[in-house]
Parts: C-alpha cells; structure tokens; sequence
C-alpha cells in the first residue's frame, strides 16, 4: 500500500489532502505515509515468518523519530552504523537486544556504546576489528556477539555507488577467508562469534544476485556448524529495490520464496536488515512551483525544493515520479524539474513529461522517504525541511523547519 492516492483529482496521503499540508505547514515538506510504512514492515514479517527470524530496519534510510517509534512498537529490530544511529534506536525504543550495529569504520567509542548498551550483535568487517572488539569488550568485563561480514563478490547490477559485495568494495572480507579468521579469533576474551553476514548492495533488482548471495552464506554457515562453531544467527543483509518508476518490483514475499529453501532446516534466527523498501515509499517530497523559465534550448520548472532536500537525482542521476499535487489535465510538457541551490547539478528531474503547473502550485516527488531527509543538508545556507507524519487521517508534525538561528546554533564567536 503507497499511502498516497488521488481524491477528485487532488493527491492524499493517508486521507489528508497534501494541498492542505503545504498550505498548513510551508515548503519544501517531507509527508510520510504512517499505513504505508507499517504496511511495508508487515509484508516482511509475514513473508518470512515461516522461520524464526528478526526484521532490522536499516536506520540509515530515515532516522526520523517520529518514524522509528512506529517501526519499534511494531516489533521491528534496528540496524545501525553510528553511535548516533545507536541514540536515535534506543531513544525510540528499540530494544538494546534488536539492534545490529553494522558499518566499516566504528570508532572505539561507538563500539563501547554499543557494549554497554547491551546490543544484539556487532557485523565485524575484519579480523582487526574484531580484535578490537575484544580488546575493549574483556576490559569492560563484558561480551560482544559478532557476526563477520563477508563479501561474495557478486553484482548486485545496481549503481556502482551502492554496490557493496564486490571485492573492489570497502566492505567485509573475501568469504573464503572467513574460515581462517574465524579460526584465528574464535578463541579470543569477549567476544562471542554468532554468526556471518553479507549484504551485496541497495537498490537491488536482481533476485537472482540475492539469491546467489544466501546461498553462498548458507554454505558458508553449514561448513561453520560442521566445524563445532556455536552459531545462533545468518544474516542475509538488505538491499531490496524499489519500482520508483511505478511497474511494479519485487516484494518481500518474492524474496523469502528465493531464500527461504536455502535456510530451511538451519538451527538458526534469520535476519535481515532492509531500509529502502520500508520507508521509500512512504514519503513524498512536497515544493512549491516558483518560477517557469524557457531558454530556447530548454524549459525550466523551478521549485523550492533543492538537492540540498533531496540529494539522489543529482547525486546518482536517481528517477523519482514527480507530478502535480492537483491535476489539471491538459498535455504533459518536457521539462527540467530544478531547484534553487547554486549549482548546475541542482535538479529533481531531467527531460521529463510534466502535466502543466503554474507559479505556487504544489509538486509531490514520489518515493522520497529513503535516502531523502537523511541525506539532506544545509548547502547555500538553506533550512532542511519539516517533517509531517500522517495516520488516520490526522497529521501532525515530527520534525519543525529548521531556522536560520539552528544553523548558526553551534558557532563559536571569537
């Protein structure tokens, strides 16, 4: 369920007209869908309930609390990559014991918050942070449970940015390795090796790369069983795709028929640790038309809204829908969608087949929840937007508009 739908003409979210959320609230404004956040979650925990398993909402794609606190009263475990990530979980509700702490540089003080949070499992990306893992988990007089991220060396097929599971990539370690270091480590004081990892990228499309992947982690799993190691998890990562161009894509319950046979039979929890496929399309990305400009070669939609809100169609030449908050009618124009921010590289959206829209009117960019507000930033000294939440038909505000007063807040005067 998108959580977003047309009414007489006029784009809702959740049974509020978005045209009243931009009045109500100004632009540019991020709107979430809560039916189609939870909705999303659901289908994960259903398609994979068939076996004991943990459902970790990659906190990257959105931090938002208001979004969080959803996702921890429905169950949902965290997957983190920061000592701040670590905050905003635990601060939500997420218990201690349903968070993962993934990411490839975790500091010394990141890995002591997390220990003495009493975290689920930290995903080691090497040999030496593991034993730094046991370093300062006995001189703390405690336990870390790790699982080892090994990289398969598979294509995800997806932008070369997002890729993760290519050995040219920063991430984990070449999964014929894993064997050896596991060996080397498994001895170590506090640390306790529960299991192994890989997550080969986002945006993933291609099934079949996922599917490859599991299987070569289950085999790797089955070898560590053999071995006597005392393994309690396999995590099989994230990376689901989204359709952001609406044909359809695949679902959760697609990718359980892939992997599940694979794990069948395994005396072990499932985790996974999707992101994008939760929240992207549970968030639209509200700006005000301000200007039409026609240069001859090209024709020019200028909105609000910059690559400083939504940085992915600059960033990784992204495609997000964008459309009329109210439809008009009248035939589509090829237009640039482009922002206000000081750059060239400042555009929603290139070439593309608009439906007429006049100055002040109000455009939705679709499938905006991932990688939107998160990666959002103060660039031209512009404010990051408010953030809307809608349930039930009532909407209210998680996050106000920054002001020119926050963005100054921590300068320190001479």
């Amino acid at each position: 369920m998108s959580g977003f739908e047309r009414r007489q003409g006029t784009l809702h979210g959740d049974g509020v007209s978005l045209v009243e959320l931009g009045d109500r609230h100004g632009t540019p404004l991020y709107v979430y869908s809560g039916s189609a956040l939870l909705g999303a979650y659901d289908a994960y925990a259903a398609a994979f309930a068939p076996v004991p398993h943990r459902i970790c909402y990659a906190l990257k794609a959105n931090s938002s609390g208001g979004l969080l606190r959803l996702l921890a009263g429905r169950g949902a475990g965290a997957d983190i990559v920061s000592g701040g990530e670590l905050q905003a979980a635990l601060r939500a509700g997420f218990p201690p014991e349903r968070i993962v702490f993934s990411g490839v540089g975790k500091t010394d003080a990141e890995i002591r918050l997390g220990l003495e949070a009493g975290i689920g499992e930290f995903n080691a990306e090497s040999e030496d942070e593991i034993r730094r893992l046991s370093s300062i988990a006995a001189g703390l007089g405690l336990t870390a449970r790790v699982t080892l991220r090994v990289n398969p060396d598979i294509d995800p097929r997806s932008h070369p940015y997002i890729s993760t599971g290519l050995r040219e990539n920063k991430f984990g370690v070449a999964i014929d390795a894993a064997p050896a270091i596991l060996d080397r480590v498994r001895a170590l004081p506090g640390v306790e090796v529960s299991g192994v990892q890989c997550h080969i990228g986002s945006q993933v499309t291609d099934l079949g790369a996922l599917e490859q992947a599991a299987g070569a982690l289950v085999a790797l799993t089955r070898s560590l069983l053999g071995r006597g190691f005392p393994l309690h998890t396999i995590d099989i990562g994230g990376g689901l795709g989204v359709d952001y161009d609406g044909t359809g894509a695949a679902t959760p319950a697609d990718l359980a028929a892939r992997v599940l046979p694979a794990v069948a039979g395994l005396p072990l929890r499932l985790l996974l640790e999707p992101g994008r496929s939760i929240v992207a399309r549970a968030g639209v990305l509200l700006a005000r038309v301000i200007g039409i400009k026609d240069n001859g070669a090209r024709r020019f939609v200028i909105v609000d809204a910059g690559m400083n809100d939504l940085l992915r169609p600059s960033l990784y030449e992204a495609f997000h829908r964008i459309e009329p908050v109210v439809d008009r009618g009248g035939a589509a124009g090829v237009v640039d969608v482009v922002g206000p921010v000081c750059e060239s590289g400042d555009f929603l959206a290139r070439e593309r087949a608009l439906p007429p829209v006049a100055v002040g009117e109000l455009v939705a960019v679709r499938d905006a929840g991932a990688y939107g507000f998160s990666m959002a930033s103060n660039y031209n000294m512009r404010p990051r937007a408010a953030e809307v939440l809608v349930e039930n038909g009532q909407a209210r505000v998680i996050r106000r508009r920054e002001t020119f007063e926050d963005l100054v807040r921590t300068e320190v005067a001479e």
